[in-house]
């Protein structure tokens, strides 16, 4: 087991069509977008997930929570914690959820920024929501506010 403080982490933003994921390494509280996880409503490809799990050896999955703005759950937010809890169960990794309001549409902002067209049906930002919701679970560990 690694120590709190070193850990690998790999971060997920739950989708119906894609999955978002992004790498992290605790220490550094740094974290880069990976090619998200094709979905089939909500049910990824586990060998794809297999192969990220086999490729990183995480200490730690992050998932990102989809609340409503007043806090309370979605039915999204029932699908995001089923996946969370398959993850731990075919993969014996702790998992733990993370609060993302705003996640994606922060994400469309940076890919705004970054010259995206706007069509997030074909080029999704779930990667870069993966990304914010790790580092907000990064800046939440560090006593920061997170977004």
């Amino acid at each position: 087991m690694v120590d709190a403080g070193s850990r690998l982490i790999l971060a997920f933003d739950f989708g119906t069509r894609r999955i978002g994921v992004a790498v992290g390494n605790e220490l550094l509280a740094s974290a880069r977008e990976l090619a998200p996880l094709p979905a089939r409503d909500g049910i990824p490809d586990w060998a794809q997930v297999a192969r990220r799990v086999d490729e990183w050896r995480p200490d730690l999955f992050v998932v990102g929570l989809p609340l409503n703005m007043d806090g309370s759950e979605s039915v999204m937010s029932t699908r995001a914690r089923k996946f969370g809890k398959r993850l731990y169960g075919r993969y014996g990794i702790p998992c733990e959820m993370v609060d993302e309001r705003g996640s994606t549409r922060e994400a469309k902002s940076i890919a705004r920024e970054a010259g995206h067209r706007g069509n997030y049906r074909d080029q999704g930002v779930d990667g870069i929501a993966a990304v914010l919701i790790l580092e907000g679970w990064f800046a939440r560990g560090e006593g920061l506010p997170s977004r």
